[in-house]
């Protein structure tokens, strides 16, 4: 696949990343300058001048940059590549829902407002801005990102994450530094559950942990391992759910991994 190249650096507004659904741009201008996507502010560059925006998987084929800081005033119009996701049609028998009991919707709810408060950090962190590594050093994809099913006619919720399929207890290793947001065990959907903000909204979650080995607050290093694979919580054998948002938009992790950043 190929990367974007950066702008020139001499230019008010420096730009590098993967223009794509799912993808992200990582931009360098003024420090503190206010950055607009579409219209809307989203965040300002940190201290060194870096900010981050993402694209979701289904975001539209354009997309305009504005950014507003002590050098004056820039847009960039980027072309947004259609992403090329996996869909399965599937004809079955009738569903029937199942009831759950009062206890287990409310150990539901609490635990989705815990994962709901983790994705809305907006710490003015840049992290992002030294690159991203695999998490998993050895695995077998066994699900990618932004994959959906149809089932009966009806659309699924597609699968914002991408599964790394590796023997139960293979380290896991933080891809970027950042501060962690929760460490959980015994989460009911996710298992072993570490979420870890890697700044500006920029907020990563790694499920089915057989381990987690950080604390909530700690600070975390690229390479630092976090915990191990496993199949705790909903998971049928050991892999790693890895998902990335950013803002609310739901991202493809690996489009990071060795991507070039501006300089």
């Amino acid at each position: 696949m190929a990367l974007s190249a950066p702008a020139r650096a001499a230019e008010p507004l420096a730009l590098a990343g993967r223009y794509q659904q799912g993808g992200f741009a990582i931009g360098r201008t003024a420090p503190g300058a206010q950055t607009y996507l579409d219209g809307q502010a989203v965040t300002r560059a940190s201290p060194a001048g870096f900010f981050i925006i993402g694209f979701d998987r289904d975001a539209s084929a354009r997309s305009t940059l504005r950014v507003a800081g002590s050098e004056g005033e820039t847009s960039r119009t980027l072309d947004i590549a259609r992403g090329d996701f996996d869909v399965q049609r599937i004809t079955v028998g009738p569903v029937i829902p199942g009831t759950a009991s009062p206890e287990l919707e409310a150990r539901i709810a609490a635990e989705s407002r815990r994962k709901a408060a983790a994705f809305a950090s907006r710490s003015d962190r840049d992290d992002f801005r030294n690159g991203f590594s695999s998490p998993v050093r050895d695995f077998r994809v066994t699900a990618r990102y932004g994959g959906q099913r149809i089932l009966n006619g009806v659309p699924r919720p597609p699968h914002y994450g991408i599964d790394l399929a590796a023997p139960r207890g293979t380290p896991v290793y933080a891809p970027a530094g950042g501060v962690v947001l929760l460490a959980e065990n015994g989460m009911l959907f996710e298992g072993g559950l570490i979420m870890i903000d890697h700044g500006q909204g920029l907020v990563a979650a790694y499920l089915h942990l057989s381990s987690v080995d950080v604390l909530r607050g700690q600070s975390v290093t690229r390479g630092e391992r976090i915990g191990a694979v496993g199949a705790t919580g909903r998971a049928t054998g050991p892999h790693l759910c890895w998902r990335l948002k950013w803002r609310g938009r739901n991202m493809n992790p690996m489009l990071l991994v060795g991507a070039q950043t501006p300089v």
